[in-house]
């Protein structure tokens, strides 16, 4: 639990009633809030200790499922050129290709792309879920970055979404979990990302085709949603294979994404070695 650049480790605040393990702590995720709400936060100065952000692995270290989902802004639509899409594309992404929010990544090919997205936790498990009642089963929100190889994702005969997508640290998130009381819209967060300084990727999640409530709905009609689970709910306009000739991760690159509310991921690219 974070406060400023500060935290206290949840396992020993609790007396060992909860745990520190993130995947762990989301199984209770219901349990743990109505403790939490029954605490007054002052009185745990003393167990506060200095964080170091680089040392963070992912929110969710150990999820069920992980969902992706694409098209979900429509200048990124149309810029992939799919301007009559209007179901959400859904895929999955690979729970080893999970990482913390500060991380190295070997590029297995010149062909990578970066997908700025904000990322739901859930924390109550569901099927059947109504959009109205969805954010009831979000445990909180994230960043993610939905690294993608696009030589892999589009050679014939078919798309391969799923594998393109689930190379080693492809699939950062973190450095937060914010619970979605703390944001003044859970619905309208600023998100974005930057390559080498320069801004590649600007919008909010007001301008998703489909809201993260009604992901949480059409996903549930099919699966159940389990906690610790994770939605990566779209990326904005931006993406390097929009540019003309598409631009993609080099070496030496440092990509930054981050939403309001929740912080920063950082990356940086090297050439993978044989």
């Amino acid at each position: 639990m974070i406060d400023d650049h500060n935290g206290v480790d949840v396992h020993d605040i609790s007396q060992g009633a909860f745990p520190s393990d993130p995947s762990e702590l989301l199984v209770r995720w219901e349990e743990f809030r109505s403790w939490t709400s029954e605490l007054a936060p002052l009185g745990w100065e003393h167990a506060r200790k200095p964080l170091n952000h680089h040392d963070f692995g992912p929110v969710a270290n150990n999820p069920r499922q992980i969902f992706a989902i694409g098209l979900n802004y429509g200048l990124h639509r149309d810029e992939a050129g799919y301007a009559d899409a209007t179901a959400p594309v859904i895929f999955a992404k690979f729970a080893s290709s999970l990482c913390g929010a500060h991380t190295a990544v070997a590029l297995p090919s010149d062909g990578v792309d970066w997908e700025a997205e904000v990322v739901a936790v859930i924390g109550r498990a569901g099927r059947d879920i109504p959009a109205d009642k969805a954010w009831d089963h979000v445990a909180g929100l994230t960043v993610g970055q939905d690294l993608s190889e696009r030589t892999h994702q589009f050679t014939p005969p078919s798309p391969q979404f799923c594998m393109a997508k689930s190379f080693q640290n492809f699939s950062p998130v973190g450095p937060f979990l914010v619970t979605t009381d703390e944001f003044p819209d859970p619905d309208d967060i600023e998100l974005g990302c930057y390559l080498n300084g320069q801004a590649v990727q600007t919008d909010r999640t007001s301008n998703m085709i489909h809201s993260i409530p009604v992901l949480l709905e059409t996903l549930s009609k099919v699966v159940e949603l389990m906690p610790g689970d994770l939605i990566f709910t779209g990326t904005p306009a931006g993406v390097g294979m929009g540019y003309d000739p598409p631009r993609y991760l080099r070496p030496g690159d440092e990509l930054v994404t981050w939403a309001a509310g929740i912080g920063e991921i950082r990356q940086r690219f090297h050439a993978k070695t044989a």
